[in-house]
């Protein structure tokens, strides 16, 4: 028993793999047709399925709203009852059937020629309604069902590749970005992969900034008092002129030269490494381990002598946890 429901699932997997292959196979200008459409959509795309795929359209219609394309479902079953009204003409209809010849669609199908609303047709049965109305065709090939071969299952899987292969195109197509998919993400584990330098760091009066021409008594004061292990080391005009850490303190005192008297810009580090404040926090991460330091400053576009802000390793981890 055990085995045979292995078999079962291996099986079902297999004919969603040929199912995808035929797919693949099958895209045509049709598709460059239909995303080229979908990026001059001066509204809304609006997608609509019956039953299983309309549990499909919702996901196609949240995954392009997620990557700058702005799209909601309608309820088949509910544009017969005033839902229509929903529609517009500058939005793009995106209907999904497999067969095309569903009931439910006959309305809208109706309604979107009625008003010349451009209407994109994800259907297999070339022979149907939607395929004959729709105005881009994008059909995919019949494709072999699980379960007596009556249960959707391949074709539900062709229809969210087809979703899933125009959001990406069309990400493409806008060149839409990570900074870009993280104003749709705040939260959760894609906004912590996608949180910035200028989400973490540190700004303003907590940035333990020093001139160059202070002596190292004063930067030991700096350094206690900000408590973050090192200073940012600026001339008369505010401009970064280096880092002095921890570590040139105590490389200082071991050739015990009196402080008092000693300024800064002669002991601190040059050239330190610094970061765009768009940079993936987890790039920063990398560089900090790698180039093994504990803290970071961060400029704005390419303004690197001006320091914004600063930020602490243990700052880092606790915002990429």
């Amino acid at each position: 028993m055990k085995n045979e429901t292995i078999l079962i699932g291996k099986k079902v997997i297999d004919l969603q793999i040929k199912a995808l292959k035929k797919l693949r196979n099958s895209i045509d200008n049709s598709y460059i047709k239909a995303v080229n459409k979908i990026i001059s959509c001066q509204s809304k795309v609006i997608i609509c399925g019956v039953g299983k795929s309309g549990i499909i359209a919702s996901k196609i219609s949240a995954t392009l709203s997620s990557v700058g394309t702005p799209s909601f479902t309608v309820s088949a079953n509910d544009c017969s009852h005033g839902d229509l009204g929903r529609i517009t003409k500058k939005d793009i209809l995106i209907l999904i059937s497999n067969s095309g010849n569903t009931s439910e669609l006959k309305n809208i199908i109706k309604f979107a020629k009625s008003y010349k609303i451009f209407l994109i047709g994800i259907v297999s049965n070339k022979n149907s309604l939607l395929y004959k109305a729709a105005n881009i065709k994008l059909s995919f090939p019949e494709v072999q069902e699980s379960g007596h071969g009556i249960v959707p299952t391949s074709s539900t899987t062709v229809q969210l590749s087809i979703g899933d292969a125009l959001a990406i195109s069309l990400m493409n197509k806008k060149k839409f970005s990570k900074l870009d998919f993280k104003k749709f993400h705040p939260q959760g584990s894609l906004g912590n992969k996608l949180k910035t330098a200028n989400d973490i760091m540190l700004t303003k009066n907590k940035i333990p900034f020093i001139n160059e021409n202070q002596n190292i008594k004063k930067a030991i004061k700096i350094i206690n008092l900000k408590k973050l292990g090192f200073l940012v080391v600026t001339n008369s005009d505010g401009l970064t002129r280096g880092v002095f850490t921890d570590g040139d303190l105590k490389r200082l005192m071991r050739k015990k030269i009196k402080i008092d008297h000693v300024k800064i810009k002669n002991y601190m580090s040059k050239k330190p490494y610094s970061v765009e404040e768009n940079t993936l926090a987890s790039d920063v991460l990398y560089q900090m381990n790698k180039r093994k330091i504990t803290n970071i400053i961060v400029y704005k576009k390419k303004n690197k002598l001006k320091t914004i802000g600063v930020i602490h390793i243990h700052d880092l981890l606790n915002n990429l946890n």
